[in-house]
């Protein structure tokens, strides 16, 4: 798992790993999840990982326009 880079220096994120068709986010407070192209859906995956990449708007992203679209909690 990456640190995420949290450069506005406010985020809830505080890592990710990011693969072909999935992104899992690490929040600071409400443990690991798991997007995927099936859920919820290829654009938002690709989307939040070019935003974690970039290190800003990953946790604003996710509040906008997934929310609990998530295919599972991991931990």
């Amino acid at each position: 798992m990456k640190p995420y880079r949290n450069l506005s220096g406010k985020s809830g994120v505080a890592g990710y790993e990011a693969g072909k068709g999935f992104i899992r986010v690490r929040f600071v407070k409400d443990g690991l999840y798991e997007y995927t192209d099936a859920t919820p859906g290829r654009l938002h995956v690709r989307n939040m990982q070019a935003l974690a990449e970039a290190g800003i708007g990953l946790s604003t992203y996710i509040s906008r326009f997934v929310r609990d679209r998530y295919a599972r909690k991991l931990d």
